[in-house]
């Protein structure tokens, strides 16, 4: 029995060892099969355009504020009751038209009352002239003293005086009358007027209304030292750049029509920015541009000049800088670095890095990778927009 069991137990070990070294093997040689080799795909698939020399205008742009060229706030130069408004807020008025009207009697009253004074001071001098003559007559036949004569003449002198002094004062109540009447100072538009008829108005009251004159209109923008250096050597003067245009972006992103001139350089820094306000004069025909706006000012230089021009979405930016994918030998992609100046609308002119003739990538650059290759697709260049698309920059 005993020799049975022990071969039961060798039989049994035999066959566990034969099942353990199976499985050995077939796990090694799992480990040693290679997965199915992966078909590498097609190259991706890139826009791109060839770099070339382009005409434009060299631009930069600012943000400035507007300023009416001539601005009023009127306000009343006598206290009294505010008699009537003669305007609708937001009319465009002309020079000396009519405003508003202060109650007017009291200030007649006080004209009348002067005017008074002035005829019984003409009264008393012609009196006292008649007196002088008489006792002239009387002095030559010893009727009177010569101290009485003195007397009439020092009382004549004293009429005229007087006289002069009633003339001061009516002319006094008839300017007080004038400003009951309060008129346009210039053609402009009237503001808004917080006052109605019925209040008390005068010095200490505030602002009636604002007059401002909008056509033209003026513009300030802050300009670094740097870049109005350079437009001074371009325009070869140490005052306004001569030639240049200035042209306003209103807020929905387009161009005003019209072009204006700059008329004035600051002639001390801002320490704080180390920029001088420049100052432009711009046409406001059609009311586009309100007093105390922000706008984008863009400035023109005079003359055209050539330059490479790429498409604002070819630009790329890392920690380093601008740069561009470039489709190389073998069609691989390779990076160039670059910089940048202002450039048309949609559109970066590259001022180093590139060569004519290069493709630079406008489509697809998520795609590709530096080193690897790509497809290149040829794309027709944007037309050569006019807009300068230079960031707005305050100084």
């Amino acid at each position: 029995m005993v020799e049975a069991r022990e071969g039961q137990v060798s039989w049994r070990a035999g066959t566990l060892a034969t099942v353990g070294l199976a499985a050995v093997l077939t796990l090694a040689g799992c480990k040693d099969a290679a997965p199915p080799a992966r078909q590498a795909g097609p190259p991706p698939a890139v826009g791109v355009q060839r770099v070339a020399m382009q005409s434009i205008t060299p631009a930069a742009e600012f943000i400035g504020r507007v300023e009416a060229i001539d601005k009023v706030d009127v306000r009343a130069r006598v206290t009294g009751f505010l008699y009537a408004r003669h305007f609708n807020e937001g009319d465009a008025v002309k020079a000396n038209d009519l405003l508003f009207t202060i109650e007017q009697a009291p200030f007649a009253a006080e004209v009348a009352l002067r005017q008074a004074q002035v005829d019984r001071g003409v009264a008393d001098l012609n009196y006292a002239t008649a007196q002088v003559a008489r006792g002239r007559e009387l002095v030559r036949t010893n009727a009177i003293p010569q101290s009485t004569l003195d007397e009439r003449i020092a009382a004549e002198a004293q009429a005229k005086a007087e006289i002069e002094a009633a003339r001061a004062q009516l002319e006094q109540a008839r300017i007080q009358y004038g400003y009951t009447e309060i008129r346009a100072a210039f053609d402009g538009r009237a503001g808004r007027s917080p006052l109605s008829p019925g209040n008390v108005v005068g010095p200490d009251s505030g602002v009636l209304v604002t007059i401002v004159r909008e056509d033209p209109i003026r513009v300030n923008f802050p300009v670094t030292q740097r870049e109005l250096l350079r437009v001074r050597r371009a325009s070869g003067t140490n005052g306004a750049p001569d030639g240049v245009q200035v042209r306003v972006r209103l807020p929905d992103g387009t161009l005003m029509d019209t072009t204006g001139r700059i008329d004035f350089v600051d002639v001390t820094a801002n320490r704080s920015t180390d920029s001088v306000l420049v100052q432009a004069v711009v046409p406001n025909a059609q009311r586009l541009l309100t007093d105390g706006q922000a706008v984008a000012v863009v400035v023109e230089a005079p003359e055209r000049r050539h330059a490479i021009v790429i498409p604002q979405s070819a630009l790329q930016i890392d920690q380093q800088g601008a740069f561009v994918l470039v489709v190389g030998a073998d069609n691989k992609v390779e990076v160039k670095r670059i910089r940048t100046n202002a450039g048309p609308a949609g559109q970066v002119v590259v001022t180093e890095g590139l060569e004519v003739g290069q493709l630079i990538i406008t489509e697809g650059s998520q795609g590709a990778r530096p080193g690897q290759p790509v497809t290149p697709r040829p794309q027709d260049a944007p037309p050569l927009g006019a807009d300068p698309a230079t960031p707005a920059r305050g100084g």
